[in-house]
């Protein structure tokens, strides 16, 4: 091969590898596993599930997410989404206030793996205005609160964020993470946060989450 052309091609690698860190994205880094609270077992959300209040999904009307007060303070100077960030990643390093810096954080939804914080949003599993046509409407406030920022379920965990973005507030019947091997994670996790907190669950929701949990 010409030197030139040597040159050229180390130059768009080097021109690749650059943007690849630039934009917080490192296809080859480790898998860092985020440490989201572990779901019920299989077994346990099965029968969780067969538990749960199966009706109509109810209706949007009312709902704000100002309803359900989040990234409330968890301890000093951190608040709920530094502190999932903190659990999430690896080497974490963060300033006086509390955000995070530097670190690597592992995307279970999807398989990507970050270095800038930017990228990643804190998830509810079981989204907000999910919970509200689920039952979360007839809450109070301070249940609204507890529920978004629940740090002791499986609700919150960091992800890649247009990956979070994209599936907003949909079911499991409507969408679940493109990374198969997190499938049973996620069932589990969305069966045990609406046991919990006793949100019902609609026909074909039920039916996503059977298909799911049988083969786990």
């Amino acid at each position: 091969m010409p030197v030139g052309m040597v040159y050229a091609r180390r130059i768009a690698v080097l021109a690749t590898s650059a943007a690849l860190t630039v934009t917080g994205f490192l296809a080859t880094a480790p898998a860092a596993q985020a440490a989201m609270p572990t779901p019920v077992s299989a077994t346990t959300a099965r029968t969780y599930l067969a538990a749960l209040t199966v009706k109509a999904e109810g209706s949007s009307t009312g709902y704000s997410r100002d309803l359900f007060p989040h990234w409330i303070t968890q301890s000093g100077a951190c608040n709920t989404r530094e502190t999932v960030l903190k659990r999430d990643g690896v080497n974490v390093v963060t300033d006086s206030s509390c955000a995070s810096v530097s670190g690597s954080w592992y995307s279970e939804y999807d398989g990507a793996t970050w270095t800038v914080a930017s990228d990643l949003d804190i998830d509810h599993v079981v989204a907000l205005s999910e919970a509200w046509r689920s039952g979360a409407n007839a809450w109070t406030t301070s249940q609204r609160q507890a529920f978004a920022n629940d740090l002791t379920r499986p609700q919150l965990i960091a992800v890649t964020d247009n990956v979070n973005q994209a599936k907003g507030d949909l079911d499991p019947a409507e969408w679940l993470p493109s990374r198969t091997a997190y499938r049973c994670t996620y069932a589990r996790a969305w069966v045990h946060v609406k046991y919990h907190w006793k949100l019902s669950i609609d026909s074909a929701e039920k039916s996503a989450l059977q298909s799911v949990l049988n083969g786990c």
